[in-house]
């Protein structure tokens, strides 16, 4: 029961911290004007949407327990990104945020979603 109250606490946690990220890439997109680092070489907008999808859609699967293993994959990679190659020259403080959730849902990934979720221990 506490193991499964503390993987309750990590999805909802991690996922409810990481939606403002990517609402704030989704109003990128749609700005008109959408810039983001073209990393893999597939140009900035396919860059973005996959951003989107690893930092809005992801984590609102994670905090209902849908496929959570599976879902905390692609923000792994996206925060490992961040964190060494985006902030990789940068000084601690702003490699910080993306190693802490690359730490979380590293975790959450490894633990899987517990019994409080649509999909038990997925």
């Amino acid at each position: 029961m506490n193991i499964d109250l503390g993987k309750l606490l990590l999805r909802l946690g991690f996922g409810g911290l990481m939606i403002p990220h990517g609402v704030s890439k989704l109003q990128n997109l749609l700005s008109g004007s959408p810039q983001f680092a073209n990393v893999f070489g597939i140009g900035e907008i396919p860059s973005l949407i996959l951003a989107i999808l690893a930092e809005l859609v992801c984590p609102i699967l994670v905090i209902f327990g849908i496929k959570t293993r599976l879902v905390s994959i692609p923000v792994v990679i996206t925060m490992a990104v961040a964190a060494f190659v985006i902030h990789g020259g940068d000084p601690w403080g702003k490699k910080e945020m993306a190693l802490l959730y690359l730490i979380g849902y590293t975790a959450i990934a490894l633990v899987g979603s517990g019994s409080f979720a649509v999909n038990k221990n997925s």
